[in-house]
């Protein structure tokens, strides 16, 4: 099963420094495979790409982070269509970088994507994921 788990993790890691205009994202804290208490923080950098909050509308080359917690790469046919909001979708809409979470304790996989003002992603997928155990 921890097989599965990590053949998952590097497949859906594969975007996180994609060549588009060298447009990356990363999760800077926590590290990977940390070892973490409530509440966690959350910080992501943007590489060749401007985050903005919402109200700046829809601009090329800008947009802001979404959080995807303990779920699978999305699918790139439901990419262009907002991404939705609940409990495992958070929109950080307002621009910001951080975000403090409480997390259930055992193992959780946190994946930032960035979209644009509107919530639709770019293409291909500008992502990174992590995976985090909470004692």
């Amino acid at each position: 099963m921890d097989i599965f788990f990590f053949m998952v993790f590097m497949v859906s890691t594969s975007n996180a420094f994609a060549d588009d205009g060298h447009r990356a994202v990363k999760i800077i804290k926590p590290v990977h495979k940390a070892l973490v208490s409530n509440p966690v923080e959350i910080c992501m950098e943007a590489y060749g790409l401007e985050v903005e909050s919402t109200k700046n509308g829809v601009n090329e080359g800008k947009g802001h982070h979404h959080i995807m917690l303990d779920m699978y790469a999305p699918v790139f046919f439901e990419m262009d269509k907002p991404l939705k909001k609940d409990s495992k979708f958070i929109h950080l809409s307002d621009g910001s970088a951080c975000i403090k979470l409480d997390f259930p304790t055992g193992r959780h996989f946190i994946r930032t994507l960035f979209a644009r003002g509107n919530h639709i992603p770019y293409s291909p997928l500008i992502s990174d994921t992590i995976i985090i155990h909470i004692k």
